[in-house]
C-alpha cells in the first residue's frame, strides 16, 4: 500500500502580520485557518468577505478556499502555463503556482513557504532598472526564459501574481524611476501589453489605447478609475496603471499593501464562472452586497452609474472579477475604483474578424419582464426596472438624465486629453458609438 503524500502549507501574510495558513492536504483538499495572533490584532480583518474571521480550530475547507486563491491568478491557461514553465511549478494548479509567485498578489496578501517570514517590511528594498531592462522584462512576459537563467540575479526575488486575461507585469516606481522590488517590497505599477489578436481573429492590438481612453471617459463622468498612462519601452507600447491597492507610508519609508478582493472572491465564485450568464454575480446581487458597504449609498449609485456607462461604452467585459472592494478592519468594506475597461466599438463590424453588434452581450444582465444580455436590446425602461429591483426607486431617472446632460462636456474633456499619434479609428468609433447609444437612453 502506497504511503499517503504529506500536506503542504503556505503562510498568508499582510504587511508583515501573520494572517492565516493555507493548507493543501495529501488528498488535494484545501483548508484556510486564521492565525490566533491575527484574530487578536487591532488590524484584523478577513482575507475575504466570503470567509469571515473565526477561530483556527474551525477552518474553512474545500471549494470556497480554492476559489479565493485561484482568483489571484491569471485567467487564461496560456499565461498560467508560461508561469509554470518559467518558475518550474509542479502544475498550473493554484497552490503550485502561488507557491512560486505569491509574494506579491493583488491586494495585501503575501503567500510564503511555511516557516518563512517577510523581513524588513517597513523599508523599501529595490534595484534600479534601465529602460532596456524594462523592455527585457516585457519581452519575457511574451516569451519567458526559464527561471534558472536568472538564479544569479535579483530576478529570483521578482515573483508576482496578477489576475486577468492579458499579458502584464508589475514593477516598483519611485518618482520617475523604475525599480525591481526586492524581498517583501511590493510593486506599485502594472504594465499591460496589447492583447493582440483575440478569439476568432479579432484585432485587439490597440487595446492599450482603447483602455486608456475608456478610463479617461469614465473619469470625465466623475467615476473613480485607476490612474493610467500610455508608455513606450523600446518596441513595446504598454498601459502603465498605478495600483490603487498600494499606498506610501506617511514618511515614505515603506509601501503599504491595501487589502482588496474582487466580487468573485466576495461571493466564493470560481473565476471560470465570472460572467453572470455562467453563474457569476450580476447587478442585483452586487447591489445587494453593497448595502453592507461603509458608504453604501455612494457605492451603490457609483456601481449603477458605472453599469450604464459600460453599456454606453459597449464595455462588454464588466464581469465580477472586474469589480472589487477594499477590505477594512473588522470586516468593513467599500467599492474600489474602476479598472480593466475596454470598449468593443473599435472591433465591431460585419467582417469575419469583427464582432457583430447583434451578437454582442454584456457581462451582466438588466431585467424587465425578461433578462437581457444582448447589448442591442438595452433600453431606458430596462434600466429603470433593474434599478427599482435594486431599491433605487425613481432615482434612476435622475441618474440617466444627469449622464445624458453631462455627456457632451465629458466627451470633449476626454478628447482634449488624447495624445498625438493616438489611433484615430479607436477614438472615432468609441465617441461615435457612445453618442449613438445615448439616443436610446432618452426615451
Amino acid at each position: 500500500m502506497g504511503r499517503k503524500s504529506h500536506s503542504r502549507r503556505l503562510g498568508v501574510w499582510m504587511n508583515g502580520d501573520a494572517v492565516a495558513t493555507w493548507e493543501l492536504k495529501g488528498n488535494g483538499a484545501s483548508e484556510l485557518s486564521y492565525d490566533e495572533s491575527w484574530l487578536g490584532s487591532v488590524r484584523r480583518r478577513p482575507i475575504s468577505l466570503s470567509m469571515p474571521l473565526r477561530p483556527a480550530a474551525d477552518p474553512y475547507r474545500g471549494p470556497l478556499v480554492d476559489a479565493f486563491f485561484d482568483n489571484l491568478l491569471p485567467d487564461t491557461k496560456k499565461i498560467r502555463e508560461r508561469i509554470r514553465s518559467r518558475f518550474h511549478a509542479a502544475s498550473t494548479d493554484a497552490f503550485d503556482l502561488l507557491e512560486q509567485i505569491g509574494r506579491d498578489c493583488v491586494g495585501a496578501l503575501q503567500l510564503l513557504p511555511e516557516g518563512v517570514q517577510p523581513i524588513d517590511v517597513h523599508r523599501i528594498q529595490n534595484a534600479a532598472l534601465s529602460e532596456s531592462d524594462v523592455e527585457q522584462i516585457l519581452d519575457d512576459c511574451l516569451t519567458p526564459a526559464p527561471q534558472q537563467d536568472y538564479e544569479d540575479s535579483a530576478d529570483t526575488d521578482f515573483r508576482i501574481s496578477l489576475a486577468g486575461a492579458q499579458e502584464k507585469t508589475a514593477l516598483l516606481k519611485l518618482g520617475d524611476s523604475w525599480e525591481r522590488p526586492l524581498g517583501p517590497t511590493p510593486t506599485t505599477h502594472i504594465l499591460k501589453l496589447p492583447i493582440g489578436t483575440g478569439n476568432r481573429g479579432i484585432d485587439l492590438t490597440t487595446s492599450v489605447e482603447n483602455e486608456w481612453l475608456c478610463s479617461r471617459i469614465l473619469a470625465a463622468f466623475d467615476i473613480k478609475v485607476a490612474n493610467s498612462e500610455i508608455r513606450t519601452f523600446g518596441k513595446h507600447t504598454v498601459l502603465e496603471v498605478e495600483r490603487f491597492d498600494r499606498e506610501h507610508a506617511a514618511d515614505d519609508s515603506w509601501i503599504i499593501r491595501l487589502p482588496q478582493e474582487d466580487f468573485c472572491q466576495v461571493t466564493g465564485t470560481p473565476g471560470s464562472l465570472k460572467y453572470e450568464a455562467d453563474g457569476g454575480p450580476g447587478i442585483l446581487q452586487i447591489m445587494k452586497l453593497l448595502l453592507g458597504s461603509i458608504a453604501s449609498e455612494e457605492d451603490r449609485i457609483t456601481f449603477m452609474r458605472t453599469q450604464i456607462l459600460f453599456w454606453l461604452l459597449c464595455a462588454i467585459d464588466g464581469h465580477a472579477k472586474n469589480f472589487s472592494v477594499f477590505l477594512l478592519p473588522e470586516g468593513r468594506f467599500r467599492l474600489t475604483p474602476s479598472y480593466d475597461v475596454l470598449s468593443a466599438y473599435p472591433v465591431m463590424g460585419t467582417s469575419n474578424n469583427q464582432l457583430s453588434s447583434q451578437k454582442v452581450k454584456m457581462a451582466m444582465a438588466i431585467t424587465g419582464e425578461n433578462r437581457h444580455y444582448r447589448w442591442t436590446e438595452f433600453r431606458r425602461h430596462h434600466w429603470v426596472q433593474t434599478a427599482q429591483k435594486c431599491g433605487l426607486g425613481t432615482r434612476i431617472d435622475e441618474l440617466l438624465d444627469a449622464i445624458l446632460a453631462q455627456l457632451p462636456e465629458a466627451l470633449d474633456n476626454a478628447a482634449a486629453q488624447i495624445p498625438t499619434n493616438f489611433p484615430a479609428q479607436v477614438a472615432d468609433t468609441i465617441f461615435q458609438g457612445i453618442r449613438e447609444s445615448a439616443k436610446k437612453l432618452r426615451t
